[in-house]
């Protein structure tokens, strides 16, 4: 065989195989993709993911189903995704627990934060609120800190459970309020929330998306929100910036993420989808009534905003001593 016949034939072999990696990438997704929720089913991340899960799906042509793994500060699902087979065909809503509080926390975890996930895309920011059941005699900041400072044991306050956003809100209040507080952990924020409309704890940090409908029914009092400035649809809560706490800022973040290792054009595809629903009229207007921010972003910079946000956090969890275990 001649030189020339070996090298066209290594030439017709390479090509074959481009080709054949290429129709796979246009192929995918060729199936339904699992869309992981480290939460119960009813809460803000819950809401988000479906909400954005069917405009994926327009854009993908295959409906991602949402998966609830709740547990253990989303360390249940985060676990799951992070040795999932890396192909793009399991993808998980991983937040401010997942990726900036839980290395802190837990003394151990089954995966890395920073290395067995592949970001695809921040998705929204969800204001904090500060409420209270009606039955608390506080209807802002101040009366809420006297009451709080009257009382003869720690106040309780619910949260969604070890290290979510609302722990780490409720403890950098708690540090720059100067009041005496305990923490009652939950599965999730619509026990918590439902606890709290209940009247067996008094108050907590809820999010925009899961308290929205509890506070315009008048079912949760709010005392105020941890945004530098008041939040559309919510501008009759004051922030507690302006009610005395000044600087106090604090948001639950969330982004896409897929095993470390999944191909760069199928991440890429899939950032293209989010962008795309992010934009749409239905999308923005569902996020609009839950008081959400839309946060765009390449892999890249969701990267930066997790290592960002780790670096916050970890401080205000070492200074506060939490721990999971």
């Amino acid at each position: 065989m001649s030189l020339l016949s070996v090298f066209a034939r290594r030439a017709a072999t390479l090509a074959l195989t481009l080709s054949g990696a290429a129709a796979l990438a246009q192929a995918y997704p060729n199936r339904n993709i699992e869309w992981v929720v480290p939460y119960p089913a009813g809460g803000g991340t819950d809401l988000v993911a479906r909400t954005l899960g069917q405009a994926m799906g327009d854009v993908l042509g295959k409906q991602p189903v949402i998966i609830n793994k709740p547990g253990a500060a989303t360390n249940i699902g985060a676990d799951y995704v992070a040795h999932a087979k890396a192909d793009g065909y399991v993808i998980m809503s991983a937040d401010t627990a997942t990726l900036a509080a839980n290395p802190f926390i837990y003394s151990k975890l089954s995966y890395s934060a920073e290395k067995d996930f592949a970001p695809i895309g921040l998705t929204v920011r969800f204001p904090m609120i500060l409420v209270v059941n009606p039955e608390v005699p506080a209807k802002n900041l101040k009366e809420l800190g006297a009451w709080l400072k009257a009382q003869a044991n720690a106040a309780n306050y619910a949260t969604p459970g070890a290290g979510s956003p609302h722990h780490l809100a409720s403890e950098l209040f708690r540090e720059m309020a100067g009041v005496k507080l305990t923490h009652v952990p939950y599965r999730g924020a619509a026990p918590a929330v439902q606890d709290v409309v209940a009247g067996q704890v008094p108050m907590m940090f809820v999010d925009t998306a899961s308290g929205y409908q509890f506070i315009n029914t008048g079912k949760l009092r709010p005392i105020g929100i941890a945004s530098p400035k008041r939040v559309k649809n919510f501008e009759s809560i004051p922030t507690l910036d302006e009610q005395g706490l000044k600087g106090f800022e604090a948001y639950a973040w969330q982004g896409l993420v897929a095993p470390a290792g999944t191909p760069a054009e199928v991440i890429a595809t899939l950032n293209k989808a989010l962008l795309a629903a992010l934009e749409t009229t239905p999308v923005k207007a569902r996020l609009q009534v839950l008081g959400l921010e839309a946060t765009p972003s390449s892999p890249a910079q969701m990267a930066s905003y997790a290592a960002r946000e780790r670096a916050k956090w970890g401080q205000v969890i070492k200074a506060s001593g939490i721990r999971a275990d």
